[in-house]
């Protein structure tokens, strides 16, 4: 048997990459996969099933040896190097957590349209393009694209009466736990942004380092900070899209055979969408349960806060991006 290892550049997964590579045997071959977010919760449980299903449906032709989630495996920010170097054969992360290898990976967000439909419209075709050359990675799948985003404050932070985060009630803007996903939005609305690592924003919210932080309708209580989550910004804006990359030369390696069982996979948990709706649904109303207080602005100044959302995202991006970014406008706008 012969075991194809792709050496590590960066401290601390040089052993790690020795066995993480693509394992051959016969016809089998065995794909090493990491999560960045923590086994079990919300944005990696569909990542798992889709395991489940590769790991099922493709048996002595491809299997995915899954190495887990989280800080605990590796620093989820540098999970998309990883992936693009081949030390992991398989991530799954949102665009957030890899826009200095690929800036684009931030408009997924703004998308009007769902991966599926996406594909049918040539802007996922248009955006694999851009994940093949930027960070030698395939698009393969999409998951939670039908999860919007909020903004949250903790039990300590003064409630907001309007899209305004420039007076916490001392004085000082509202110091809000950011990616990139929202820090053009929060920003517009007079935030301090502070960036910290999902697994530090429970203490950091407990101590007061920050007021509040933007995270989807969904996985909230599954991270514990709904115990020191006060209220919910309605309504909801943005998409919460993880992506789903194999590293570009492990996919090329790859037969048709072994090709297909990935993307039957993929479109199974792309079609999780309607699950998902339901989800939000429900998990709302545990965070209400769980005492999390909705703060709704409704009519027009609902409407006007989702706009600004959209507006100063995809200003942000353009002038970020003024190669791609009008492109990518017309490709992901209705």
């Amino acid at each position: 048997m012969k075991r194809l290892i792709k050496a590590a550049v960066y401290s601390g997964f040089i052993a790690s990459a020795m066995s993480w590579g693509v394992a051959v045997q016969a016809e089998e071959v065995t794909i090493s996969a990491v999560s960045a977010f923590a086994d079990g919760t919300t944005f990696t449980k569909n990542f798992e099933r889709f395991i489940a299903k590769v790991n099922e449906t493709g048996k002595g032709v491809v299997q995915i040896d899954y190495k887990g989630g989280g800080g605990k495996v590796m620093n989820p920010f540098e999970l998309g190097n990883a992936v693009r170097t081949g030390v992991v054969g398989i991530a799954n992360l949102p665009g957030a957590f890899y826009t200095k290898l690929m800036p684009e990976a931030d408009v997924f967000k703004l998308s009007a349209f769902t991966i599926t439909e996406e594909r049918a419209n040539g802007a996922w075709e248009y955006t694999n393009q851009l994940h093949q050359k930027r960070m030698n990675t395939y698009h393969l799948a999409r998951q939670k694209d039908c999860v919007p985003f909020h903004l949250y404050l903790s039990k300590k932070a003064k409630p907001v009466a309007a899209a305004d985060l420039t007076d916490s009630g001392n004085g000082s803007p509202y110091k809000i736990r950011v990616t990139p996903i929202y820090r053009a939005f929060f920003s517009d609305m007079g935030a301090s942004m502070i960036r910290t690592k999902p697994g530090d924003v429970y203490t950091a919210l407990e101590r007061g380092t920050v007021d509040g932080y933007g995270w989807p309708s969904q996985g909230v209580l599954d991270l514990g900070w709904h115990e020191v989550t006060g209220y919910r910004v309605d309504p909801a804006f943005y998409r919460a899209s993880v992506e789903v990359l194999i590293n570009l030369d492990q996919w090329n390696k790859l037969g048709d055979a072994q090709m297909k069982v990935l993307q039957g996979a993929a479109a199974f948990m792309e079609g999780l969408c309607a699950e998902d709706m339901k989800v939000n649904d429900e998990e709302l109303k545990r965070q209400t349960d769980a005492g999390i207080k909705a703060i709704t602005f409704s009519g027009d100044d609902g409407a006007a806060y989702v706009k600004r959302a959209y507006d100063t995202g995809w200003d942000e991006f353009i002038k970020a991006n003024p190669e791609e970014g009008p492109k990518l406008r017309k490709l992901l706008s209705k």
